[in-house]
């Protein structure tokens, strides 16, 4: 049993994972009892809603798909208006471990994003092809804006202190990849400490993935689109905070 994050609300977002998400969140009470958890429902046709219920979350059901960035743009949103300091970006699908959201929550003290990184020294997770060469040039590039070293820029797992709350919760881009590539540049241009830490990958608990190897080529273009939106986007200025929880 780890201690629970005191402040921190868990985000997932969930497109039809009615097959994992209860799982997901009976593994987070069971590491984490009593940590407040905020299921995103993206516009699901299936029973994602009544599971994410059963399993004691709070749903927020969107009504209809927007993709991964429109649903993290409204978990933090529902962050800054209860009051939470931090947000965790968890996958509903079971690939990130729950065991490893205190690390990144305690690295918040030095950091304002904390990624779980795939690529940093732990876990047998691997990317081939067009699609691991785009994840190490994002990285280079992403690491150069932050000034700092990156491997992971394209991970869904990561910990929001609350300045990035605060940033995300007006500013968060709802474009495919926006969720990673095009906040992080927004962040490290708004001034926000930008740290990772080694994040073991685990296979889906059901369902299929999202990027499947005919589609590389499609992700390659579409990463290099995002972070040329980002780019040209003008720098924003971080709110007030305001969370106290």
């Amino acid at each position: 049993m780890l201690p629970r994050p005191e402040g921190t609300l868990i985000v997932l977002p969930a497109f039809n994972e009615e097959a994992s998400v209860g799982r997901v969140l009976e593994e987070i009470q069971r590491v984490m009892p009593g940590v407040p958890c905020l299921v995103v429902d993206d516009g699901s046709t299936d029973g994602t809603a009544a599971r994410a219920r059963a399993g004691g979350a709070t749903v927020l059901a969107l009504p209809y798909n927007l993709g991964v960035g429109g649903a993290m743009r409204a978990g933090f949103k529902y962050a800054r208006n209860e009051g939470f300091r931090n947000v965790v970006q968890l996958d509903a699908d079971g690939q990130h471990d729950p065991a490893e959201v205190p690390a990144l929550v305690a690295a918040l003290d030095e950091a304002d994003i904390v990624i779980g990184a795939r690529f940093a020294g732990r876990g047998d997770y691997r990317a081939t092809g067009p699609r691991r060469w785009a994840m190490r040039l994002l990285s280079g590039v992403i690491g150069r804006i932050s000034r700092t070293k990156l491997t992971d820029t394209t991970s869904g797992y990561k910990a929001n202190g609350p300045r990035a709350v605060a940033l995300f919760a007006e500013h968060y881009p709802a474009e495919y990849l926006g969720d990673t590539v095009e906040a992080l540049v927004i962040a490290a241009r708004a001034g926000l400490r930008i740290r990772q830490l080694p994040a073991v990958m685990r296979p889906r608990q059901a369902g299929n993935p999202s990027h499947r190897p005919l589609k590389a080529a499609v992700y390659l273009i579409r990463a290099f689109v995002a972070l040329g939106f980002a780019l040209l986007r003008p720098r924003v200025v971080i709110p007030e905070t305001g969370g106290s929880r």
